[in-house]
């Protein structure tokens, strides 16, 4: 399994008793939906390895509880703390209307209402305080702040997202 199909999930934050359970950090607002999986690839090194879930409960309602097959001792345990966890995409739920997956917009072309075509999507960043859009146009980049009140329209057919931005923005990166 790569990386590139397969969605983050979250990180091993911490041991949980001495007998190789963990807690994990799940990068969702529903933790809910992950409690009865039956498996998660964990990233170890460069590669995505599969661990087969014994039992797992939520934890302080954020935190994942995982006893995991082969993962028995406070060693082993501690060998795996925070590694990252991945499944693939086709465990995400499905979204509609203006709700979406970052990596599912890659590629959409924005259109602002009063400007026009702005460009194309080719990422998102949110190691930002706001996360960003970040839209190629003709071999420059344009930051889009990814701010509810702006996203108009998110067509998945058509492959566009319409966002209305404040008069100027645009124009400032071209």
């Amino acid at each position: 399994m790569r990386k590139e199909d397969c969605f983050y999930l979250g990180k091993i934050v911490k041991k949980y008793g001495f007998k190789g359970e963990v807690l994990a950090k799940l990068d969702t607002d529903e933790p809910e939906l992950y409690k009865n999986l039956e498996s998660v690839f964990i990233a170890i090194g460069n590669n995505l390895v599969p661990f087969f879930i014994e039992k797992s409960s939520l934890h302080k309602s954020t935190l994942l509880r995982m006893r995991l097959e082969d993962v028995a001792t406070e060693a082993e345990a501690e060998a795996i703390l925070k590694a990252e966890l991945y499944l693939p995409l086709k465990f995400l739920p499905k979204l509609s209307g203006n709700k979406f997956y970052f990596h599912e917009i890659i590629g959409f072309t924005m259109t602002d209402v009063n400007y026009g075509k702005v460009g194309v999507i080719t990422s998102v960043n949110d190691n930002t305080a706001q996360a960003l859009f970040e839209v190629e146009n003709e071999g420059k980049q344009i930051l889009i702040p990814m701010n509810d009140e702006f996203i108009q329209e998110v067509n998945r057919g058509a492959r566009e997202i319409i966002v209305k931005t404040p008069e100027g923005l645009i124009e400032l990166y071209l």
